[in-house]
């Protein structure tokens, strides 16, 4: 373990309870100290729910050490089921609790309750959120399930003849990036493809629905992340195969609507479900030209940082120059995409190596987490969220999916609107200096009966020039430049996404000649150097 500022996930328990809290008829009892309820505040505040989630805290305080924590979890575990009176009762530890080994499963077993009790050993510390979210409907799947598995030899029963095709949606849980949004869109382009929902899990299901996931023909799987053990476990036990393709961006739709006609074993028009998009619109203008080839990092969990690549190579036109995930589960999968663009994947859970490669690379737009939002703030590059971790703001009222056609038109809209902002920029830049668009220029909405006083010429606030040492003494090398104010202006009229690139091409095209201070001379002809 060690100590960081940020963290691209939580520890397990944080898995199981967006399990929990995602789900209807669940109970989670935690045994954690006094002050792991933050959690709370997660879904609260964060995803904005009108509900605390389903968690019993035993919340033991220090002075509980030295008594009988084990009895405190039993009365706190008795006391949730009579208030609460669940179909399913989740037990486990928080990290801190975990190192007590109090076996929260074995005293839940103890006290021999009425209903299904799922107990969980969540190793807090080799594991992370995504991977105990996934071990947590993993273990539900099997303990609902178990009672339905097939014989061994024996086979599926096939669908009854004039019975539509069915498939479960795996995967959408609480606090999940765009989850409900992306349900809406998938549930509706599978109602227009002609395959009834049997279950969509865990987001809005009962213990109930979870013992019914054998009846459908296949699953959907929206986020690997969470799903995957699942599905392996429903197809190696009830034959139920399961989609591959994740539906972000146009041409995933497509292919995973092929997808699932194949699976279903129907025949789909698929030029008439594709006409209704707007998505291909863009490729087809004039104004995709403009941002073609901008050099575009990505990163975040496995699943959107995949299809991000996807989508920004493919679809818009741009050049992948780093690619990357925190999620070390599906690793593999990230590297094998990123061979696809001619780079090595970054992966790595601590931000700091991330803003490194970032700022080595020098993209032109960042897609990423919020880690990644605040990064490319300080390094004042273009950015759009496309995965969690995520802050309120990526929690929007209005309906905004990352999945399907109505997806692929939201995608356009955050990624190339931090580009043509960044196009404004330098268009204000360019007039900086006009008449009528310079700093001091009263705002036009004022009239013309505004005049600049010295109260509000005071408001006006330049860029300040940052001024490097200077390291030469006695015939020694030269390994800062000072750059003269001319200079430092016309940099400034630099669009701010490659500003820096251009300082530090100056700065090193200065120091390799031996240039004390960069003049607006030296500014010339360090761009004339490198644009050869």
């Amino acid at each position: 373990m060690k100590l960081t500022l940020w963290t691209y996930e939580g520890p397990p328990h944080i898995g199981a309870m967006r399990i929990a809290t995602a789900m209807e008829g669940v109970h989670y009892v935690l045994h954690a100290p006094q002050g792991d309820t933050y959690a709370d505040l997660l879904f609260t505040m964060i995803e904005r729910m009108n509900k605390r989630p389903p968690v019993t805290y035993t919340t033991f305080q220090a002075r509980d050490l030295g008594g009988d924590t084990a009895e405190l979890f039993k009365d706190a575990a008795r006391s949730a089921y009579a208030r609460f009176k669940p179909d399913l009762l989740m037990v486990g530890a928080s990290c801190t609790a975990e190192l007590i080994q109090d076996d929260p499963g074995g005293l839940a077993a103890a006290l021999q309750l009425s209903v299904p009790v799922l107990p969980l050993e969540l190793p807090a510390y080799q594991k992370k959120e995504n991977w105990g979210a996934a071990e947590t409907f993993y273990q539900m799947v099997r303990l609902l399930g178990k009672d339905y598995v097939l014989s061994p030899g024996e086979k599926r029963k096939p669908r009854p003849a004039g019975l539509p095709p069915s498939c479960n949606i795996l995967g959408p849980t609480a606090l999940g990036f765009r989850h409900r949004d992306d349900l809406v869109e998938i549930r509706k382009l599978l109602r227009q493809i002609g395959v009834r929902v049997n279950v969509v899990a865990p987001l809005g299901a009962k213990p109930e629905d979870i013992s019914r996931l054998h009846e459908a023909d296949f699953n959907v799987v929206l986020y690997p992340e969470v799903a995957n053990s699942a599905a392996q476990w429903l197809s190696k036990n009830f034959g139920q195969p399961s989609t591959k393709t994740i539906p972000i961006g146009f041409n995933a739709t497509r292919a995973f609507i092929e997808e699932v006609c194949t699976l279903a074993q129907i025949h789909c028009d698929i030029d008439e479900l594709t006409k209704r998009s707007r998505a291909r619109w863009y490729a087809l203008s004039v104004d995709s030209t403009y941002l073609t080839n901008k050099r575009v990092f990505i990163f975040g969990d496995a699943t959107h940082a995949i299809a991000a690549a996807k989508v920004a190579s493919q679809e818009m036109g741009f050049q992948v120059v780093g690619l990357g995930t925190y999620s070390r589960e599906l690793a593999r999968e990230v590297r094998e995409a990123a061979s696809q663009y001619g780079i090595e994947a970054l992966i790595t859970d601590d931000y700091l190596e991330v803003e490194q490669r970032i700022t080595e690379l020098q993209p032109e737009l960042i897609l990423g987490s919020q880690m990644e939002r605040h990064i490319a703030k300080r390094l004042k590059i273009p950015c759009a969220v496309i995965s969690a971790p995520i802050h309120v703001q990526d929690f929007p009222a209005r309906y905004s999916p990352q999945m399907g056609f109505e997806g692929a038109n939201v995608l356009f809209d955050t990624w190339v609107h931090p580009l043509m902002m960044g196009l404004e920029e330098h268009l204000i830049g360019m007039f900086r200096e006009d008449f009528e668009f310079h700093d001091g220029a009263a705002p036009s909405h004022l009239g013309h009966g505004h005049q600049r006083t010295p109260a509000n010429e005071a408001s006006v606030v330049s860029e300040p020039a940052p001024v490097p040492e200077v390291a030469v003494a006695n015939g020694a090398p030269v390994t800062e430049s000072v750059w003269e104010p001319e200079a430092q202006k016309e940099l400034n009229k630099i669009p701010f996404f490659v500003r820096g690139k251009a300082k530090r091409n100056t700065e090193r095209f200065a120091i390799e000649r031996g240039l004390p201070t960069i003049s607006l001379e030296t500014l010339y002809d360090a761009k004339a150097h490198f644009g050869r």
